[in-house]
């Protein structure tokens, strides 16, 4: 609940690359490979939306970042995508979820309960101690920077990096963290390790279209709460906002 809310403040700069890859959480590369040229992105855009099709008005693919390759600055905003499109559907589904519902126990030790549904997840942020913010962004930090490590020579822990031929948006398991972590983020139970690359590619083409439809909706959400009038659909379901949704965050104690 709480990264929810994180993604809702923090995370919203969401970068729209070109391409996602559906990303198992094994030690291997996956067997559905994401390509790494422009040529197919444009392949499998169009099976991800054969009206829209590529779609790169900004000309990313060709920026070259930090004067990389192209495969680089491909892999690169590919993970972006990825990466946003997770926070946006956690967010989505939270605000929905965190709207009408909270936690019946205490949040604190001192027995403060949860913020109330009576305020919209934005102020339910605010309403948060500066406690329970800094740990919702320490755990986010640990996953980023855990995420972007790479192997050392003759270890095979890490992933190689996704700007480097690595597979964008894949997560890394947690056997290299000292303490013992019962699961891994993703699939912590298991159910998808023997998946087919049938059903591989179809799960990358849905991750990648859900991810873009949950950005989407969740900016619907903050903008209705922002700009009166702005979303037509949602006059009279989501509550109004005042604070400043992006420019700074309140660590007030």
């Amino acid at each position: 609940r709480y990264e929810v809310i994180f993604g809702l403040r923090d995370l919203l700069a969401s970068l729209l690359g070109s391409a996602a890859a559906f990303a198992p959480a094994s030690t291997g590369r996956a067997a559905t490979q994401v390509s790494e040229t422009k040529d197919d992105l444009v392949s499998m855009a169009e099976k991800l939306n054969p009206v829209v099709k590529y779609f790169d008005p900004l000309d990313l693919t060709e920026s070259y970042l930090w004067g990389q390759s192209q495969e680089f600055t491909i892999g690169w905003l590919r993970q972006a995508e990825i990466k946003h499109g997770r926070v946006a559907m956690a967010a989505f589904v939270g605000y929905c979820v965190q709207s009408n519902f909270h936690f019946p126990w205490a949040q604190t030790m001192g027995g403060a309960p949860f913020p109330s549904t009576d305020l919209s997840p934005p102020e339910q942020w605010d309403a948060m101690p500066f406690g329970a913010k800094l740990q919702i962004i320490l755990f986010v930090g640990f996953l980023e920077f855990y995420s972007e490590l790479t192997p050392g020579p003759g270890s095979e822990t890490f992933l190689t990096h996704y700007t480097k031929g690595g597979v964008p948006g894949k997560f890394p398991t947690f056997e290299a963290v000292p303490h013992p972590v019962p699961f891994n983020l993703y699939d912590p139970l298991g159910f998808h390790k023997n998946m087919s690359d049938e059903q591989k590619e179809k799960r990358l083409r849905a991750e990648i279209n859900n991810g873009r439809l949950a950005q989407l909706g969740i900016f619907g959400f903050l903008c209705a709460q922002t700009i009166p009038g702005s979303v037509p659909a949602l006059s009279g379901i989501v509550k109004p906002y005042s604070g400043d949704m992006i420019g700074s965050l309140d660590f007030t104690l």
